[in-house]
């Protein structure tokens, strides 16, 4: 492999500095964005996998046993992908779409559309066939990938709605191997189209990689949809270099690194972070088996970097809640004065207080005998950078964490500007913030309390939608996030809801229900919340338990029930939500406070409406089906 940088006049180029071995501009304003000259991803792609050569890239379970494949084993594929994209006539500027869950075939199809010029556009498996179909017409895709036969359905379904889809490409033939369809393709045949096209011009994928420029539309990443029909943000080469450049800054990857990706890949969290960040750093990724066993994945691989949604961080905390409840008598005193003396330690690291040499020393035996071995179990003993993004996260949650030894860094961002706005850092973290502005982006807050941002970061608009485009921006071309905020004398920002979530009571009081819902998950009997009241006497509540705990009280309790409809309808659980939620009102003013509430009986997975990808309640499309118990609640 021949890769060279095209000549250019390097005296217009930005000054660089190096940060964990990366060249990068030392103002992450300036353009263009570059890390080690380059100044696309897949010419970065192409550096590493040339100087990397047969290091582990990444691992993926085969048969139950983890299988490491090189940095010359992602090049291979992802050129043969590349070449055969260009030889069933994919243009430049042309969108294919992936439909399938995390694996490393999403990852080399993802550098081989962008490598040969194409736009990248991630589907969710838990879509439906008719959400797929508009995705399809309103990105114009020209391919498709799928990964079994299950996404491939959805396809055959809507298939006459979508005439521009050339082909589509299976990744796993299991129970497909009688199909005769001209416009399908099996990943074997589809490579081997690869390879015969680089052996009639073996440059072919380095000089379409080298062909791109930072203007490129690099990805479409599509919007969850809750206010309207999705919009494909177009996020530009320049985009993803400046996001990668300035999460190198904030959170550094390290060569050393292994991480576990999980996260869905058409989501712009993961992408950063499993690919772009890790081809930046040369870390090693591992792909999670599927999402539902996301945990044992963890354990078995013990990453040193680990992103997850807030979702994801309850549910390990709900799980030692219920293994320290199993304990022995003696385990449970253990545990407890564990986490005290941890808590205690945590308070005073985020209050900025020094820890005495008696704490310190009771932390130890503490961490020794106890949360060592607690960490070791979650698979959170190597864990070097942790971090909470997507929705808001409980503060008391994240000084739990830090309690057993796991600090997680809550950041903010969101698809459109390539989910990099703000981030604690270790030398700059404020309790209930989402840090200080990053490296390379600008945060300021509107006469309407509106969060703004600017930056390189911030993308080229929505595909093939200037007014939805233009409604985005300021008149002086900020980003309108669409978050209210505060930003603080010492520049930390803190997230207070959405504007568009705002209740305002009939009584006229203005309230925004994240912080009240955020301290009703940390509950670890409480999964999800949903606060009502716009245009209401008061406040009331949509409650969605967390089925592990309340079963384990449930069974505990002697409480009969058969399935979790009887389980939520059981007097004694919905007093013991009740007795959570009066825990919650205590903190607020009395205006606040939920006075009613009613339990969804139903248990909701990302597959349902009312979810995003990123296991967030959906606020309109929970109101409107759930509107029956709403009415209850004020009758």
């Amino acid at each position: 492999m021949n890769v060279q940088k095209p000549m250019q006049d390097t005296s217009a180029l930005p000054e660089t500095h190096f940060v964990n071995g990366m060249m990068l501009n030392k103002d992450l304003t300036a353009r263009p964005a570059m890390i080690d000259n380059c100044d696309t991803m897949p010419k970065l792609f192409a550096l590493r996998c040339k100087n990397n050569g047969q290091r582990t890239a990444h691992r993926e379970k085969d048969f139950g046993i983890w299988k490491a494949y090189s940095w010359a084993d992602f090049w291979a594929a992802t050129s043969q992908i590349g070449a055969a994209l260009k030889s069933l006539g994919l243009n430049r500027g042309e969108v294919v779409s992936i439909l399938s869950e995390d694996n490393k075939e999403w990852a080399y199809f993802d550098l081989g559309i962008q490598g040969i010029g194409g736009i990248c556009s991630g589907v969710y498996t838990t879509d439906s066939a008719a959400q797929l179909a508009y995705l399809l017409q309103d990105s114009e895709s020209v391919f498709l990938i799928v990964e079994n036969d299950e996404q491939l359905d959805k396809f055959l379904k809507i298939r006459d709605q979508v005439p521009l889809v050339k082909k589509v490409i299976v990744l796993d033939p299991e129970g497909l191997h009688d199909i005769d369809d001209a416009q399908i393709i099996f990943l074997d045949q589809f490579y081997e189209i690869g390879r015969d096209a680089l052996k009639q011009q073996a440059d072919l994928f380095e000089n379409a990689i080298m062909r791109g420029a930072a203007e490129d539309t690099a990805m479409l990443i599509y919007t969850s949809g809750t206010t309207g029909k999705p919009k494909g943000a177009m996020i530009t080469n320049e985009n993803v270099m400046a996001a990668t450049a300035c999460g190198s800054v904030a959170l550094p990857h390290l060569s050393t690194d292994e991480q576990l990706c999980f996260l869905p890949l058409g989501h712009v969290f993961e992408r950063g972070t499993s690919i772009s960040g890790s081809i930046a750093a040369s870390t090693i990724v591992n792909f999670a088996e599927s999402p539902e066993t996301v945990f044992d994945n963890l354990r078995e691989v013990s990453p040193h970097i680990f992103a997850a949604v807030p979702r994801v961080w309850e549910k390990i905390y709900s799980a030692v809640i219920i293994l320290a409840k199993e304990a022995t008598p003696l385990g449970q005193w253990a545990f407890k004065c564990a986490i005290k003396v941890g808590m205690a330690k945590a308070e005073l690291i985020y209050a900025s207080k020094p820890i005495g040499l008696w704490l310190r020393a009771k932390y130890v035996f503490w961490d020794a005998l106890v949360l060592r071995n607690l960490r070791i179990m979650l698979g959170l003993d190597r864990i070097r950078r942790a971090v909470s993004g997507a929705a808001p996260v409980s503060p008391e949650l994240l000084k739990w964490y830090l309690a057993i030894g796991v600090p997680i860094r809550e950041g903010y961002g969101m698809t459109e500007n390539t989910a990099v706005c703000s981030v604690n850092t270790p030398d700059a973290t404020r309790l209930g913030s989402v840090g200080k502005a990053s490296a390379g982006t600008q945060a300021r807050i509107s006469d309407a309390g509106e969060i703004q941002t600017n930056g390189l970061t911030t993308f080229a608009g929505y595909w093939k939608n200037p007014q939805k485009t233009a409604e985005t921006f300021t008149a002086d071309g900020w980003l309108k996030t669409g978050d209210l905020g505060v930003i603080d004398k010492d520049g930390f920002l803190t997230v207070t809801g959405r504007i568009k979530d705002i209740i305002i009571t009939s009584g006229g009081k203005n309230i925004t229900p994240a912080e009240l819902e955020s301290e009703l998950k940390f509950s670890h009997y409480i999964a999800d919340a949903v606060v009502i009241g716009d245009g209401r006497k008061y406040l009331t509540a949509l409650i969605m338990i967390d089925q592990e705990n309340v079963e384990k009280f449930a069974q505990e309790q002697k409480i009969p029930f058969s399935d979790f409809a009887s389980l939520c309808q059981a007097e004694l659980v919905t007093n013991l939500v009740g007795v959570e939620i009066e825990r919650v009102n205590q903190n607020f003013a009395r205006v606040e406070q939920i006075k009613k509430f009613k339990l969804i009986d139903i248990l909701l997975t990302a597959e349902d409406d009312e979810l995003t990808a990123t296991m967030k309640l959906k606020r309109g499309f929970v109101e409107k089906k759930f509107s029956n118990l709403i009415d209850e609640m004020y009758t």
